[in-house]
């Protein structure tokens, strides 16, 4: 990877940039107003653009809040004014209208902005101490299934659109060996599992996951009338008392390691190669923020990476191969497939005991 070897910008690019990093909060809040109080719908939806009294009449909000606005919008090049009249720029566009973009805003804002405060307390304690600004739990996966219903569709929604797209691909690549047993392990909501038993009519699956998650998983596997397919393992992973389930052909496990520690992830893997047959395979999908086609994409990836420290566990982060791959073989297992090309930004592992 390339994006990070050299330095691209001029002395005076270099300023600006750091400029807009001293301002980045503001420029969030400002950006997310202009998306939320419906000034870049309004401004959008106008071919030959919109003065203030147009942009005020149809967003009823008051002058001072339109004119700050607009003219933080000029700043941040979401918008251009040419004879009074403001357009949308590209950037302004994918602010209101791409997917990914409100995915990415509405979790920082809802899960990670306040908890960001605190960052330097966790890079310190390596805590979570930002995660009291949403709730008294050691970790974010505590309280997951306790979450208002805002801050709750926000983790979710970011955490299900990047593998949700990935799910299709990778089903037929599991599915080659034909597994009768599945282990899903981090099962979440059970959308996987759903994947996995509506894809292969004779396999059977198992979700792994802490209690509060597979209550959530047992009520979607029945209102999908696939009880009978999908069993459920309520565990703490951490917990290396705890024994996992044996005699698994596969076991699946997407964007759910780099929730953990490298000697947690170590620990999770040794004992997943004692929960596989020995013929079996360990099917592990996260995205690594070298293996990016984009820069954009190793970006996003890397201030995850914080998201970890200051909101989820304190110790955990969106990785890089080398000290990845260094937990698997550690553990006892061997890649044998790897294939960067799945979903958004994924990569698919395919691993057997060595």
């Amino acid at each position: 990877m390339e994006f990070f070897n050299k330095e691209t910008k001029t002395a005076l690019q270099a300023k600006e940039a750091a400029l807009w990093i001293a301002f980045a909060p503001v420029v969030f809040q400002a950006a997310k107003a202009l998306r939320d109080m419906g000034i870049l719908k309004a401004i959008g939806e106008s071919n030959a653009g919109l003065t203030i009294e147009e942009i005020i009449e149809k967003t009823n909000l008051s002058r001072y809040a339109v004119r700050v606005l607009l003219e933080a919008g000029l700043g941040m090049e979401m918008l251009l004014v040419n004879d009074k009249k403001y357009t949308i720029t590209k950037t302004g566009h994918f602010i209101q209208h791409d997917q990914l973009t409100r995915v990415n805003m509405d979790f920082s804002h809802d899960i990670c902005y306040k908890g960001m405060f605190h960052l330097q307390e966790a890079l310190t304690e390596g805590k979570p101490a930002g995660l009291k600004e949403l709730g008294p739990w050691n970790t974010i996966y505590e309280g997951l299934s306790l979450l208002p219903k805002k801050e709750g569709d926000s983790w979710f929604n970011f955490d299900h659109y990047y593998s949700d797209l990935a799910f299709p691909a990778v089903l037929p690549l599991v599915f080659k060996n034909k597994p009768r047993k599945l282990l899903d392990i981090g099962g979440n909501t059970g959308k996987w599992s759903l994947a996995c038993a509506k894809f292969d009519p004779d396999v059977k699956v198992t979700i792994m996951d802490l209690p509060g998650q597979v209550g959530l998983a047992t009520k979607n596997i029945a209102e999908q009338g696939m009880s009978d397919r999908v069993d459920f393992f309520p565990t703490n992973i951490l917990d290396e008392t705890l024994p996992f389930p044996k005699g698994y052909d596969a076991i699946w496990m997407s964007q759910f390691l780099d929730c953990f520690s490298e000697a947690e992830i170590t620990s999770i893997l040794k004992r997943c190669r004692e929960a596989v047959t020995d013929d079996g395979f360990v099917y592990i999908l996260e995205p690594f923020w070298n293996r990016q086609i984009f820069k954009s994409a190793a970006f996003c990836l890397q201030q995850t990476s914080l998201y970890f420290t200051a909101m989820a566990n304190g110790n955990s982060q969106m990785y890089h191969t080398d000290d990845f791959f260094a937990c698997i073989k550690n553990a006892g297992l061997e890649i044998v497939e790897e294939d960067n090309s799945v979903g958004l930004s994924y990569t698919l592992l395919k691993c057997k005991k060595a």
